[in-house]
């Protein structure tokens, strides 16, 4: 069993493909100035098929795909087929804006991927616009619809952002009446590559909460899957469930077991974190993997408690304001 120095286990890679995006959505990146990778600093897929396999063998039991938008890298179903027959991975599972995604679902039903995460802030295609930037708002329905006739579990992602789309929270709670999905809302965060400073959020998951039980007085709590990042919660007589992830607030640490590894291969053992272990520059210097197992190993052990002490150990002055594209949603 794979566990950092504070005893918790590590069981669970999110393993970023590109930081590239056909969105442009506004708390994550710029409209513009945000330059894209160039090929040779993104790892490749041999690069990333050989760390996870690695970190199979390690006790890494669940990975899932982000990016940036994973479909916008060519090819990516290949990788994900190969990385669902790695020996010892329970769980592949894929975090996607759904733009481009309802053309892929058959193949990630047939290579074993049961659960997607799509990103979707409103079901206003008007704010749809204001808040991506792009007018996809139809292909990221019909991925839905894709997902759900595929019987795919489908998580919707929604990032609750102060006068910009709260008036969405019922209708999208509305949602799990009807449909089998989990809905969950999203503290908002300051990755969104402006290098502003970040003030802090006014929708807490407190508030969030609030809001949804004004509208169902009777929204009973569930119980918390092991390692869950999200409250979850059922409303009496919905087929689906509500959830809300303090992204921000940072009260899931504890029992945080996630590692992230970024579009170039920096690995991060906590999303607030500066990041500094670079893999694909071990790998491409030649290190090999009993190498690697070790100076991850010793990363791993160098873990930090929570979201705030990994925030506090930044290099003075280096806020947090890095793109959540370019380190992995």
């Amino acid at each position: 069993m794979l566990t950092d120095n504070h005893g918790r286990k590590i069981n669970y890679l999110r393993l970023a493909v590109t930081d590239r995006c056909n969105l442009r959505c506004f708390y994550c990146m710029p409209q513009e100035g945000l330059s894209w990778l160039s090929r040779k600093e993104l790892m490749t897929y041999e690069e990333m098929l050989q760390t996870c396999s690695l970190l199979v063998k390690m006790g890494v039991e669940k990975i899932r795909i982000t990016g940036g938008e994973p479909f916008v890298r060519k090819d990516i179903m290949q990788f994900m087929t190969a990385l669902s027959k790695l020996d010892g991975l329970n769980e592949l599972t894929l975090t996607t804006n759904g733009v481009l995604t309802a053309p892929h679902v058959p193949e990630l039903k047939k290579i074993g991927v049961k659960s997607v995460n799509l990103s979707l802030d409103t079901l206003d295609a008007g704010r749809f616009f204001t808040i991506t930037r792009r007018d996809e708002f139809s292909n990221v329905m019909e991925t839905l619809e894709e997902l759900l006739k595929h019987d795919i579990e489908v998580k919707i992602n929604a990032v609750v952002m102060d006068s910009r789309n709260t008036q969405d929270i019922i209708p999208l709670t509305e949602l799990t009446k009807e449909l089998p999905v989990s809905v969950r809302f999203i503290e908002e965060m300051p990755f969104n590559g402006d290098g502003h400073v970040y003030s802090g959020i006014q929708w807490n998951h407190m508030r969030i909460l609030d809001e949804v039980k004004d509208k169902y007085p009777l929204i009973k709590k569930l119980p918390d899957p092991l390692n869950s990042t999200s409250y979850n919660y059922q409303i009496p007589g919905h087929q689906g469930s509500v959830g809300i992830i303090a992204a921000y607030s940072r009260t899931f640490c504890g029992t945080c077991n996630r590692i992230r590894i970024t579009p170039t291969g920096e690995l991060k053992t906590c999303l607030y974190e500066a990041g500094g272990l670079n893999i694909k520059d071990l790998m491409r210097q030649g290190t090999d993997d009993e190498q690697l197992k070790y100076i991850l190993l010793n990363a791993f052990q160098h873990k930090a408690k929570n979201g705030w002490e990994a925030e506090r150990a930044r290099v003075e002055g280096v806020g947090v304001h890095e793109s959540m594209a370019s380190i992995g949603g």
